[in-house]
């Protein structure tokens, strides 16, 4: 850092001078097992002025800021105008006598008003129940409406979470899988304790056909017992004529039969073909966020954690795989063998249960105590090497790390051939995509740095989610910003967390985004929170957090403690701040998890003095809330000179948010744009490759914030020419690509040809092995983006590559970072594209294949276009779990966007019935369909399909994502597209 001087400072602005008063909103008490549990985070406090103001805390935050250096204040005067529908207006200077039938309309009005008033006053401590309106007191307690059963009992519970008077202590779980017939039969044994005093247990299930129950409590006699089920909330109850009492111990066994999920969750069936062309199937686990209950009956909620024993039936030729290491193998009279694992030695959330019934084979070392094995199918075997080498660096750089040592006796990471996610963390049996574990002899180093990154992102769960894990799911991100935050440090993998983290703020520059922790309260809700706020911004900022912190280490010292006191236990956001920030202001970081987006920070210079000020960067200002959004900013910069914040006139340059750790968007005003670009174009380096990135994607968010103009934009990318390095260049190229999608699906591509000059000019690649990850990167973007464009050196070139691949057999290498290029370049001939189709049903390694895929869903052939799509949703040739990856790459192309579109409005009631509402791959699949259009007619159509939807997706936040950004394309169009015309 001797290059670059760097200074921390803290925005606090002040809106209000005066505290707003409270306002102290108290229900009436209510029996302990009406209430649900809820997590602190999810309470509000409501201000008269807003729910982001500043407290009296106000004097501890400036404090810690001067930890950071000098504190700015930013202080706004609210103006009011003097036309405000809330002017008291001056009285009639004389009035009139009213006459009688005024008088009685008067009086009418009057008592309208008042009966108003009093339902008004009353209604916030009103009940709805069967009798009507109830308002509570301490002494009656309410009976609300239960729904019906699907026997026509009343169910006895009528929320979504589930009572907290009954918690799980163990599970012993006995599962018979037929994968003949695609069944399987259970039992399920759970040992409760009673916390509250009640007369029902209310628990999950899902698509189970319950056989048999009986209950005993205590020393008691056991005894068969109802039950219940209530199917929209996948919910189980018993009900008890005799109160269970606190304290109390008690036992319920359920027998069951089920089928095998035929979608990614659940326990489900899957399959793959082997060496000699057989079919072999195989019954796997997915049950995160919610999907444990279609497996057994259980409570099915992050904080009801338990500990687990399992048994499972196989054949012979099989094996089985859990938790925890196998205890012991028995041969039952039918023939099958049963497997019994150990109890888990860990209380475990039930998202975090797993087993799989395979013919798996692994490979497998000790490392600190614990034996590391990695399974695949038997014909990929000698993929495994790098990733158990991997895995077993990264077990004991956690350990290290985390100072708390692995817990489990073992961790498998099994590569599943069906598998929807990327990988799941499930305690001590990590699951993966082929793609995302198996790596080739000759695999590129870029391909060996995904499946790391997989591999250091569920590895880190281990800690974060599965040893403490988020009370409820609005708190995902405690698991998944963690998670995401360490794949990045462990491996220092600098430019991808800098290219993830820009996503992340296009993202959440939208209306449409939500909090970081923010109210759940359906399936599909949880669901959603699956995104990249809970991931990438989640991991962002905490990588904000630990460049502000004072001292060394202090970053790690807390969230040591923070595991450390946590230990097997459900936490909320304020337990990891109280944590972390025992030197430091919690309201800091609250501010940026307690409210969507990011702020805008706008510099300005006044002689020596430099003013900051802030704003919510929100592109959609229309229907907008949290309008005074404010921040608390740990601001760090860099300028020519190394001067302190207040800068004398000679220092001709400053640019803040050094390298990028923060998670907001400067704008530098007309003459501090000026001043940067001419520094860059006499000396890229007098800024770090980061800045310059970080640049980049400050100009195009400002240019879409309608703040500077296109033409300003293009004043920027004037030096790429001069640019060496891939982050900033990777990032210029994505910006481009997207407008450039956009103008071609308007017949408008020849405008791009001109704004991408900068970058394509001094396109010198080498198309030969590359070694260096960043250059691999550089190059598959520039060469990525030419070849898109068909400019005919890299066309050519390109099929040179595949024709040599061709003529030796498939012997001759393709580079692995170059493979995308070369095969999508070469399924735009009829010939190729039938070669490559063959290719696709015959390679064996997975990334490799994936490339295939890809190229074959970019042909601008639409016969073949129809076909691959529909393939992808049959799932015979090519796997269901590819098919929002085939939906986002033929929309990218001309001939295809408009044929994804009509597919997924033919086909929606069946790709929900595959995935899930809500869920990463809807989400996907809606961006990929809608991201491009920028027409009325097109957000006309959109916004008429979901409406149509109503419960089976209308609701989603990605929907409402989609229109907004159609609405932003258009508003892009309409202000840029004539000057773009006028200038080429």
């Amino acid at each position: 850092l001797q290059e670059f001087c760097k200074t921390r400072n803290m925005i606090e602005n002040s809106m209000f001078e005066e505290e707003p008063d409270v306002v102290d909103l108290t229900f009436p008490a209510l029996d302990p097992d009406e209430v649900a549990y809820e997590p602190r985070s999810s309470r509000l406090l409501v201000r008269g002025l807003g729910e982001n103001d500043m407290d009296e805390d106000e004097e501890d935050c400036e404090s810690s800021a001067r930890l950071l250096g000098m504190s700015f204040m930013n202080r706004s005067s609210a103006h009011r105008s003097s036309s405000s529908p809330y002017t008291r207006q001056a009285p009639p200077r004389s009035c009139s006598r009213p006459s009688a039938r005024t008088m009685v309309v008067c009086v009418l009005f009057l008592v309208i008003v008042a009966s108003m008033t009093m339902v008004l006053y009353f209604l916030p401590g009103c009940t709805f129940t069967k009798a009507g309106c109830r308002k509570p007191n301490k002494t009656t307690p309410v009976e609300p409406i239960y729904p019906i059963s699907t026997n026509g009992e009343l169910f006895p519970w009528a929320q979504l979470r589930l009572p907290y008077s009954i918690h799980p202590i163990s599970y012993d779980l006995t599962l018979n899988p037929n994968l003949d017939d695609m069944t399987f039969t259970g039992q399920t044994v759970i040992n409760m304790t009673v916390l509250h005093n009640t007369k029902r247990i209310v628990l999950h299930g899902a698509n189970l056909n319950i056989t048999k129950a009986t209950f005993k409590v205590g020393l008691k006699e056991v005894k068969d017992v109802t039950v219940l089920e209530y199917k929209p909330r996948q919910q189980l109850a018993v009900k008890f004529s005799e109160e269970l009492k606190a304290g109390q111990y008690c036992v319920l066994t359920l027998d069951y039969s089920a089928t095998l999920s035929h979608t990614y969750d659940g326990f489900y069936n899957s399959s793959y073909t082997d060496k000699d062309g057989n079919r072999r199937v195989l019954a796997a686990t997915q049950f995160e966020p919610l999907y444990a209950r279609k497996a057994f009956p259980c409570f099915d909620e992050p904080s009801f954690k338990a500990t687990f024993l399992i048994k499972i039936s196989r054949k012979q030729d099989y094996m089985t795989l859990s938790n925890m290491p196998k205890a012991k193998s028995t041969l039952l009279p039918n023939g099958l063998v049963q497997d019994e694992f150990e109890r888990t030695s860990v209380k475990m959330s039930t998202y975090l249960v797993a087993f799989i019934v395979s013919n798996f084979t692994p490979i497998s070392k000790n490392v600190s105590n614990t034996l590391v094995s990695v399974y695949s199918v038997p014909e990929k075997k000698e993929h495994t090497d790098y990733a158990l080498d991997t895995a077993s660096k990264l077990l004991e750089f956690y350990n290290s790390f985390f100072e708390i040592e692995y817990p489990l006796k073992k961790l498998d990471l099994v590569a599943i051939p069906d598998f929807l996610a990327g990988a799941m963390e499930n305690w001590g049996l990590i699951t993966f995509r082929e793609t995302t574990l198996l790596v080739g002899k000759e695999s590129s180093p870029l391909e060996k740095q995904v499946v790391a990154s997989v591999i250091a992102h569920e590895l880190a769960h281990q800690w974060f989610g599965n040893l403490v894990t988020m009370s409820w799911w609005n708190d995902l991100w405690l698991n998944e910003g963690f998670a995401t935050y360490m794949q990045y440090m462990s491996l220092q993998t600098g430019n991808l967390f800098l290219s993830v983290r820009f996503r992340a703020m296009d993202k959440d520059a939208l209306n449409s985004s939500h909090s970081v922790s923010t109210e759940v309260n359906t399936p599909e809700q949880v669901e959603e929170m699956f995104d990249s706020v809970s991931y990438e911004k989640g991991a962002s900022i905490l990588l904000m957090l630990n460049t502000s912190l004072p001292g060394d280490q202090q970053f790690r010292k807390g969230i040591i403690e923070y595991l450390k006191e946590f230990s097997g236990a459900n936490t909320d956001t304020d337990d990891l701040w109280n944590s972390l920030t025992k030197v430091w202001c919690v309201k800091m970081m609250n501010s940026w998890t307690s409210q969507k987006g990011f702020p805008l920070v706008t510099v300005s210079r006044n002689g020596d003095e430099v003013n900051l000020t802030q704003e919510h960067f929100l592109l959609t200002s229309e229907n907008a809330t949290h309008a005074s959004s404010l921040w608390n900013i740990p601001v760090t910069y860099v300028n020519d000179s190394c001067s302190t914040l207040k800068v004398p006139k000679s220092v001709k340059w400053l640019k803040l948010n050094y390298r990028n750790t923060g998670f907001y968007i400067v704008h530098y005003g007309n003459e501090g744009w000026a001043a940067l670009i001419d520094a860059l174009s006499k000396n890229v380096s007098v800024l770090t490759h980061e800045d310059r990135a970080s640049l980049i994607h400050n100009i195009f968010a400002l240019s879409r914030f309608g703040r500077v103009s296109f033409q300003q934009v293009l004043n920027v990318l004037e030096y790429m020419p001069s640019e060496t390095e891939s982050a900033p260049v990777t990032e210029a190229l994505l910006q481009l690509n997207r407008i450039y999608r956009l103008l071609d699906k308007r017949q408008e591509s020849g405008l791009v040809a001109l704004i991408s000059f900068p970058l394509l000019t001094n396109n010198s690649q080498t198309w030969g092995e590359e070694k260096s990850v960043s250059k691999q990167e550089l190059r598959s973007s520039l060469l990525g983006m030419a070849c898109s464009m068909k400019e005919e050196n890299c066309t050519q070139q390109a099929k040179s590559l595949f024709k040599q691949y061709v003529d030796s057999n498939e012997t001759f290498r393709i580079p692995g970072d170059l493979q995308h290029v070369v095969f999508s370049v070469a399924a735009q001939s009829d010939k190729d594209w039938t070669t490559l189709h063959s290719m696709y049903e015959r390679v064996a390694y997975d990334a490799e294949k994936r490339k295939i895929l890809q190229a074959l869903a970019s042909t601008e052939d639409t016969r073949r276009l129809v076909w691959v799509l529909k393939a992808g949703l049959e799932g015979d040739i090519i796997q269901t779990q590819d098919l929002p990856l085939i939906i986002s790459t033929v929309c990218n192309g001309f001939a295809g966007y408009l044929f994804a579109w009509d597919f997924i409005q033919e086909n929606w009631d069946r790709l929900i019935e595959k995935f899930p509402v809500g869920s990463f791959a809807i989400q996907t699949i809606i961006k990929s369909a809608t991201s491009q259009f920028s027409t009325q007619a097109h957000l006309n159509q959109v916004q008429a399909f979901f409406s149509s939807l109503k419960e089976r997706g209308s609701q989603m936040r990605s929907v409402q994502e989609a229109l907004e950004t159609i609405r932003l394309n258009q508003r892009w169009m309409d202000e840029n597209l004539p000057t773009l015309r006028k200038r080429l």
